[in-house]
């Protein structure tokens, strides 16, 4: 993995994650509570040495393993949230905007780029859970929209990177309908004839999974993702029966047929470039 540039951000912030030695820094992984130094996990794609749990990292992680050093063009890069509800929890929807912003370095819970995998020229969306839980709000619709626009206007493939708990609940409707618009974006993008490739990643979950991170013509998936609607918990809950072993991971979707590859996060940056390249150099796709 040398040709991988390591990020110098540390994006493990959940305090059970991280132990701390004198003069390093180390990560405790989630699945088998052994210890990696955070050069190696870097240097590792963020997949553990030891039981290859491919951890949850954020949009910047992920544009860094597909487009490397390479400039990209970011779309509507300073749109920001505003409170069309005037809503309040625990605390006014705006202060909740402003504190993601402050910890994560985002405006949004996703970024949307134009990039170049392979030789092709690519608009690529991300989604970062760090931001309130990767949660859909009209920023996210908006920007994702924006995307499949420059799709469509300079004929371009799409990759959307799914990982969210869902339609952002303090915007209300306004997050809902932001299921329909981006399916409506993308069924205008299907008469472009170029494909549309949804990655699935761990969690996608809620009116993403409903909507438009099952929408793509090719559905990829990490391994061991949980992808789903409602979560196990709350579906055991309702119909008061146990449910199959693995539920709602990639496995088993994999299995039951409802999405077409799981990829490695080793393997992903290869394998997409092979995939456009099958589908657009040799014109098999949507003919």
């Amino acid at each position: 993995m040398a040709w991988y540039k390591r990020s110098k951000k540390n994006i493990l912030t959940s305090p059970d994650e991280r132990i701390k030695v004198p003069d390093s820094l180390w990560t405790k992984c989630p699945k088998c509570s052994q210890p990696t130094h955070i050069r190696d996990l870097q240097e590792s794609l963020y997949v553990c040495p030891h039981c290859d749990y491919h951890y949850r990292i954020g949009s910047d992680e992920f544009f860094e393993i597909l487009f490397g050093d390479q400039k990209m063009e970011e779309i509507a890069p300073t749109m920001e949230s505003v409170d069309p509800l005037g809503f309040v929890d625990t605390k006014p929807y705006p202060i909740r905007i402003k504190q993601a912003q402050e910890k994560t370095g985002l405006k949004d819970a996703v970024k949307v780029v134009v990039g170049n995998i392979g030789d092709h020229k690519i608009v690529c969306a991300a989604m970062d859970f760090r931001f309130i839980g990767g949660s859909m709000g009209s920023v996210v619709g908006e920007k994702i929209s924006r995307g499949i626009d420059r799709a469509i206007e300079e004929k371009l493939p799409l990759l959307i990177i799914s990982r969210s708990g869902g339609a952002r609940m303090m915007e209300g409707l306004f997050s809902l309908m932001q299921m329909a618009k981006i399916s409506a974006k993308l069924a205008l993008y299907d008469e472009v004839k170029k494909p549309y490739i949804s990655l699935m990643t761990d969690p996608t979950t809620g009116g993403v999974s409903a909507s438009f991170a099952m929408l793509g013509d090719i559905n990829l998936a990490e391994p061991n993702a949980l992808i789903g609607f409602a979560g196990p918990r709350v579906i055991k809950e309702t119909i008061k029966k146990d449910l199959p072993e693995g539920f709602q991971r990639a496995e088993f979707l994999l299995e039951k047929g409802f999405i077409d590859a799981i990829v490695h996060r080793h393997h992903l940056k290869e394998y997409l470039k092979t995939l456009l390249d099958h589908l657009l150099n040799e014109n098999n796709y949507k003919n």
